[in-house]
């Protein structure tokens, strides 16, 4: 399965999609990836912390607008990739259309990504480490 279209998921859109949405953009120039939030700060920018954790791996997050998850953008994407179980179960049971494309990012490991939403730079630094580790566990189902 070759997977196109990837859609990146969490709550705000500010903090832990994107991250993994641009860091899976650098590592995959050629694929469409999107992020989203089920409650996006929309219209808002990447959370500054976050910011400063991509620029350490030389990524430039700042052009970064939060969107909400819809409908259509369920529909094409190929790959949903999440943060936690309850949010993969939030996705299938609104839009059941889309069980069998939602996965947790941290799949291969069996793990959830916990939000560093208003914690200190230090959790969101291990959050974009894990964030890391686990994109690239994906790298060869991509």
């Amino acid at each position: 399965m070759q997977f196109q279209n990837i859609l990146v998921v969490c709550v705000g859109n500010i903090c832990r999609s994107p991250m993994a949405e641009y860091f899976l953009k650098q590592q995959h120039p050629s694929l469409n990836i999107q992020s989203a939030g089920l409650s996006a700060l929309v219209g808002h920018g990447a959370d500054p912390k976050a910011i400063h954790c991509m620029e350490k791996l030389n990524i430039d997050m700042s052009q970064h607008v939060a969107r909400q998850i819809n409908a259509q953008l369920i529909k094409q994407s190929d790959l949903i990739l999440v943060m936690s179980n309850n949010q993969k179960q939030h996705i299938e049971q609104s839009w059941s259309f889309a069980k069998g494309k939602v996965f947790r990012l941290g799949h291969w490991h069996d793990q959830n990504v916990p939000d560093p939403y208003q914690h200190d730079q230090t959790f969101f630094d291990q959050t974009c480490q894990n964030i890391l580790t686990y994109s690239q566990s994906w790298q060869s189902h991509l």
